[in-house]
């Protein structure tokens, strides 16, 4: 029996981490975070020195995305990326890291590595796939294929309280641009723009509790596949 793969797509704080994780931990299925991926990668350019590189030169960015290694351990439902053997934390969760990962996921060679890791996992092992281009390119032949989304305010009240836990105090307006402009290249970029999913199912969380966002798209899954 091939592996169960469940692709979550949808914008910046739509609440596709915490439903994904939650969705693994019902199904006993692996956490697959893509966004964290391309994060530890953002992290690895700025670490090198390579930030600057992004406006002008590729040349060092291809290179360094073809012999960087990503990776996930631990429990599969919060699991910890795994960058070059190193297992990452909140590091790869700031503002600057996040402007990063967009960034770099704009580089069709970034994104053909990020792709090949994802699917060797996606060979492996049952999965819920967390992303903005899971259920389109990645996984078009996913079992499931869910969309999440929710108004602008708030996704930016969501990630503005996500941030404030973490001790990183931002102006809400300022979150809100930030969100605003990350929407824009994302579904503006000309590689694997952000859209809904052929088939997918499409899930508004605005106004939803996590509890009520996470029993929507259980019941989502439990349409589309069979019981065993």
């Amino acid at each position: 029996m091939n592996p169960l793969v469940i692709t979550i797509d949808g914008p910046a704080a739509a609440g596709k981490s915490t439903t994904a994780r939650a969705v693994a931990r019902q199904l006993d299925c692996l956490y697959l975070d893509s966004g964290a991926m391309y994060r530890a990668f953002g992290l690895k350019v700025e670490r090198l020195g390579l930030s600057a590189a992004l406006d002008h030169d590729l040349t060092q960015v291809v290179e360094l995305a073809r012999t960087t290694t990503i990776g996930f351990t631990g429990p599969k439902d919060d699991p910890a990326v795994v960058l070059d053997g190193e297992p990452l934390g909140d590091e790869i969760r700031t503002p600057r890291v996040s402007e990063l990962a967009s960034r770099v996921a704009t580089i069709s060679a970034v994104r053909d590595r990020i792709n090949e890791l994802q699917r060797q996992i996606a060979a492996r092992e049952s999965l819920v796939a967390e992303g903005r281009d899971m259920g389109t390119v990645l996984f078009p032949n996913a079992a499931v294929k869910i969309f999440l989304d929710a108004s602008v305010e708030e996704r930016a009240r969501r990630r503005h309280r996500e941030l404030a836990a973490r001790g990183i105090e931002l102006a809400l307006e300022q979150v809100r641009s930030e969100i605003e402009e990350r929407d824009r290249r994302d579904r503006e970029r000309a590689l694997a723009p952000l859209v809904p999913a052929k088939g997918a199912i499409v899930v508004d969380t605005s106004g939803m509790t996590v509890t009520q966002q996470i029993d929507a798209v259980l019941k989502a899954v439990e349409t589309r596949v069979s019981p065993s």
